[in-house]
């Protein structure tokens, strides 16, 4: 059976800057797709230029085989677009839940400092059957750990991991400019240590 990574990418849109992860995988025999996508603003962005993460995603499988198995590892709001692909559905501000592209395909979910508030409402995750490592960080002031929180109500097996002095972007390997990590936080050892542990989990199915 054919084994696939689909990387989601966050609001960056440049999934180079996750390199490293994505040739651990490759050089592993696995292959990668890691599509681009525009920059998304959140204090701009429409529902159009949010859905078209998932859509995106679900385009760049389209040369995958209708029985591959498809692990899905995404950061931030490629996180929640890897969410919707495995059957969750978000809620928008209207208190009304959203349209979203799903694929069967999904087996895995590795999802660090995932946008999860959008699936607060009760029920928005009870589709969600695929296995998931989740990662926060603790001084995550974009996705706060308490956020991810909610995850834990889907019907599936949950391995959530609070990371001691964390940032939203200690978990990219070239963070955006001006990023600066808590005094504590060994970057390069939690990168190495992060990378191999997203490798066996999803090696593991």
């Amino acid at each position: 059976m054919e084994r696939v990574v689909l990387f989601a990418v966050g609001g960056g849109g440049d999934p180079e800057r996750h390199r490293p992860l994505l040739d651990h995988f490759e050089a592993h025999g696995h292959r990668v797709i890691a599509p681009a996508f525009d920059r998304l603003h959140p204090q701009h962005a429409t529902w159009d230029d949010y859905l078209a993460r998932p859509v995106g995603l679900v385009e760049a499988l389209r040369g995958v085989g209708p029985d591959a198995e498809v692990a899905v590892i995404g950061h931030s709001i490629g996180a929640w677009a890897a969410l919707c692909l495995a059957g969750a559905t978000p809620w928008g501000r209207e208190g009304k839940p959203l349209d979203v592209p799903r694929d069967s395909r999904v087996s895995r979910l590795v999802l660090y400092t995932p946008a999860a508030g959008w699936f607060a409402a009760p029920g928005a995750l009870d589709e969600v059957r695929t296995p998931m490592l989740v990662y926060v960080g603790e001084l995550d002031p974009v996705v706060p750990p308490s956020q991810a929180e909610v995850l834990k109500s889907a019907p599936a097996e949950v391995d959530l991991r609070v990371v001691p002095k964390a940032g939203h972007f200690s978990f990219v390997h070239v963070p955006p400019p001006g990023m600066d990590e808590d005094p504590a936080f060994d970057r390069d050892r939690f990168l190495d240590g992060m990378v191999h542990e997203t490798f066996e989990f999803i090696s593991s199915r």
